[in-house]
């Protein structure tokens, strides 16, 4: 039986990148959506060009009143949402998969979007549809990384962790959803309790192996909710930026412009800064890293330290936030049945999994090193 996806989105950034590695699959029909007819043709032609065979697209508004006839007429089983930003968005791509009884995930990164679809889910399991949020680098990959060493430790403490992407300047979507809490407060976790710091501040240089020094600042991710209630972790934080520094310096003016008042909307500055960073693309090294610091106590009680470091070279960042659909894509082939409910999709792919849909070990480097702190 042929498995029907369509993808919300299907000719941007991470929408191209999902359908490029969906495109091959056996057991598979790709239907790409969006509201622009010439782009849509465009992607179409582009895919079928490379060898695409089972693939046909929907010109139209996921949004829209369309959508759920569109759904059925098309005989969709499994929807893959890229549209962002989804700061500010609704359950309405979600909602409308509900009513016509169809299987859903997204890539959304947005704190408040990850932890609200929980709203959705007594409507999901009466329908028995599946709706996963969150299928990215955060919070599946992070999660993923820290459940499969969560054995050695007895308590887990205090977690940090960020992202420092290449120079590669991602959609525009993309920009404007992380610069969305430009100068605006972010709640972490300090010692138990709620602990605000600004977005895009707090600007700190990270030592990442194979990247050297990188310049990151808070970021708000649903890892800062998940974590605590996951792991029981006191102390969270995310950081991420870009790798040129002088990126990072940009975000951070903007920030506190945002934060002085001298800057009422961070959105329009977000398309200039996406134009800037395109510019300065050709100076950067190709490189990303997703990282992990993870602090508790091991299992016979004393102080243990989890470093975890996923690198990506030749510009193949991009990648990994894209595949974690990709991953649950290829389970759903295999035969996995995931539980019908709306919730994030964290525990729902494993590491293993994960870097088996990216398949590019040649460009994609896992480290994770244990070590006992000084007392």
């Amino acid at each position: 039986m042929t498995l029907r996806v369509l993808v919300v989105g299907g000719y941007g950034n991470f929408g191209s990148i999902i359908c490029r590695y969906l495109m091959h699959l056996p057991g598979l029909h790709l239907v790409l959506s969006g509201r622009d007819p010439l782009k849509l043709a465009a992607k179409l032609d582009a895919l079928r060009a490379e060898g695409a065979r089972a693939c046909s697209g929907w010109c139209g508004d996921a949004m829209g009143g369309q959508w759920v006839a569109a759904l059925k007429e098309l005989n969709i089983d499994w929807v893959i949402h890229t549209g962002g930003p989804f700061q500010g968005q609704s359950y309405a791509v979600a909602e409308g998969c509900i009513e016509a009884g169809i299987n859903y995930c997204d890539l959304a990164d947005c704190r408040q979007f990850v932890g609200g679809i929980g709203a959705l889910d007594a409507r999901a399991r009466a329908a028995g549809v599946t709706l996963l949020s969150g299928c990215s680098s955060v919070p599946t990959l992070s999660t993923a990384i820290i459940d499969e060493h969560r054995g050695r430790f007895s308590r887990i403490e205090r977690i940090e962790h960020g992202i420092s992407s290449s120079a590669k300047m991602p959609g525009l979507s993309t920009i404007e959803g992380v610069l969305a809490y430009a100068g605006r407060p972010i709640l972490q976790l300090k010692d138990g309790r709620p602990h605000p710091v600004i977005g895009w501040q707090g600007l700190t240089l990270r030592t990442l192996p194979g990247l050297g020094r990188r310049l990151v600042a808070n970021v708000d991710v649903p890892d800062l909710d998940l974590f605590a209630e996951r792991y029981g972790a006191h102390t969270l934080s995310f950081k991420a930026g870009a790798g040129l520094k002088i990126a990072g310096l940009a975000n951070a003016l903007l920030a506190q412009a945002v934060k002085l008042g001298l800057v009422r909307d961070p959105a329009p500055w977000a398309a200039r800064l996406h134009r800037c960073g395109t510019w300065f693309e050709g100076f950067g090294d190709g490189l990303s890293a997703l990282y992990i610091d993870v602090h508790g106590l091991g299992q016979d009680g004393q102080p243990l330290t989890m470093n975890a470091q996923l690198t990506a070279t030749h510009d193949h960042g991009p990648e990994i936030p894209s595949c974690a659909a990709v991953a649950v894509v290829h389970k759903l082939l295999a035969g996995h049945v995931p539980a019908p409910g709306a919730r994030s999709s964290a525990g729902e792919v494993s590491v293993q999994e994960y870097l088996r849909a990216i398949d590019d070990p040649d460009h994609l480097q896992l480290q994770v090193n244990f070590s006992r702190p000084p007392v």
